[in-house]
């Protein structure tokens, strides 16, 4: 296996949002194929050490699952991600 070099500096805001918006889109589109969704948008911010993460999404009539529960599970997701970040930065 490879190992990538730990960086010894903290990450930067952009590497952040980047993160947590990767992964929140991944945690919504491991629940529904591309197209099953008709719009989302993924929103993140990360100041003076807050993370925000907003998601709109609006899936197709009558898909499964409960898009509320996607969301939270997107949510979810992005901030484990941005906790990964830190831990590997660590």
């Amino acid at each position: 296996p490879r190992h990538r070099p730990v960086p010894d500096e903290e990450p930067t805001d952009a590497d952040v949002v980047e993160t947590a918006a990767a992964a929140a889109e991944g945690a919504v589109f491991d629940h529904y194929r591309k197209a099953e969704v008709k719009d989302l948008d993924v929103t993140v911010s990360f100041e003076d050490g807050q993370l925000s993460v907003d998601i709109y999404l609006n899936p197709a009539d009558g898909t499964d699952p409960d898009p509320d529960e996607v969301v939270e599970t997107a949510v979810d997701a992005a901030e484990a991600a941005v906790d990964g970040l830190f831990a590997a930065g660590a």
